[in-house]
């Protein structure tokens, strides 16, 4: 439930980012249905509120602002860029009755090509700047390390490519890399099919959206996944120890650099965190005591695809982040047709902030 004092705390938020420089706007609260769709698949359709109408078609009630202020910029927008919104956005809970269907974010958005290590440091401090007081605990990560360490494996382009489209879904994610190490036994179907010199002689009449050609076109793809070589053990092992860093900046960052020597692909993004660590402790953060976890934000948002940040209330699990945040280059080139600025944001929950503030 939206209450009077998370509305008053969501205008005073908006009002603290827009004096530190950013422009106020307001995302329209209707958003294009196949553009969210386009972003995210059919998946979007369990997350959000989907209505039509004769002249605009499907739209969706706003999942969350990042997306429309992309758009915005991305079309009329100059670099440099700072953003900052309040309002409602849309999600439904079909597993947690007790989750907020209906909840306020206040953010802010950063479009700057100057220092991207700079923006996230920005970014990340003026949260944690605003929840000061909280008792919150920080949690970091970087998406694209893992991207990196993904892009660096022996393997077929559409094995990788198939592993980059589920790393937010990390038991997906996991159940392809066992299958792509061969560790995992080939189902039966498949391996008829396999066996089938001519799986499609006799088969029954098309029924579905699928033509012959692109069933063929499958089934190629699928001798040739089985013809690859299984990803090799050592280079399972690279991932998993990558995947289980844990720990606070310095260390991890250290773990990271030794992981470089066996894992090449990676030392541009490790230096990329460590150009954001010094950037940090510019801006007066403690990053002795800050978490760095090397899988973290897998589940949150498909946009992130570099530093990733969460602040979460001590001893409330039931809670779900307080803020949220990273960075989304990516999302700017796919908005904006190819051009590309680095960007970098964050969302706060004013709602969970004065439910804190009054000790509920």
């Amino acid at each position: 439930m939206i209450t009077r004092e998370g509305r008053a705390k969501a205008v005073a938020l908006r009002d603290r980012f827009e004096a530190a420089g950013a422009q106020v706007v307001e995302p329209p609260m209707l958003q294009s249905a196949e553009l969210l769709l386009d972003l995210y698949g059919e998946d979007i359709r369990a997350r959000a509120y989907v209505t039509s109408d004769a002249l605009r078609g499907e739209q969706m009630l706003r999942p969350d602002f990042t997306v429309p202020v992309v758009q915005m910029h991305m079309t009329q927008g100059a670099d440099p860029a700072r953003y900052t919104y309040a309002g409602e956005v849309f999600r439904r809970q079909e597993d947690d009755p007790d989750r907020a269907n209906e909840f306020l974010q206040v953010g802010f958005e950063v479009f700057d090509r100057a220092d991207p290590a700079a923006a996230d440091a920005e970014v990340f401090a003026l949260m944690a700047e605003a929840v000061a007081g909280l008792n919150l605990r920080a949690a970091t990560g970087d998406i694209g390390i893992l991207t990196a360490a993904v892009n660096g494996l022996r393997t077929t382009e559409a094995r990788r490519a198939a592993l980059l489209r589920h790393i937010w879904r990390p038991r997906r994610f996991r159940a392809l890399l066992d299958r792509f190490a061969g560790r995992t036994p080939v189902p039966a179907s498949r391996k008829a099919l396999l066996a089938n010199p001519q799986p499609r002689l006799g088969a029954a009449p098309l029924i579905g959206v699928r033509t012959d050609a692109e069933i063929e076109a499958r089934i190629s793809a699928l001798h040739a996944d089985a013809a690859a070589k299984p990803i090799s053990d050592g280079e399972m092992d690279l991932l998993d120890t990558l995947l289980n860093v844990r720990e606070t900046v310095p260390f991890a960052l250290s773990q990271l650099r030794d992981l470089t020597v066996d894992m090449p692909s990676i030392a541009d993004a490790v230096e990329g965190l460590a150009a954001r660590s010094d950037a940090l402790v510019a801006r007066g953060v403690d990053v002795d005591t800050l978490d760095f976890e090397a899988s973290y934000g897998r589940t949150s948002m498909e946009y992130y695809d570099g530093f990733v940040f969460g602040f979460y209330a001590a001893g409330r699990a039931d809670l779900p982040a307080v803020v949220s945040g990273g960075r989304y280059d990516a999302l700017t080139r796919r908005l904006g047709g190819g051009a590309e600025i680095p960007a970098v944001g964050a969302v706060l929950r004013p709602g969970l902030m004065a439910e804190l503030e009054a000790g509920a």
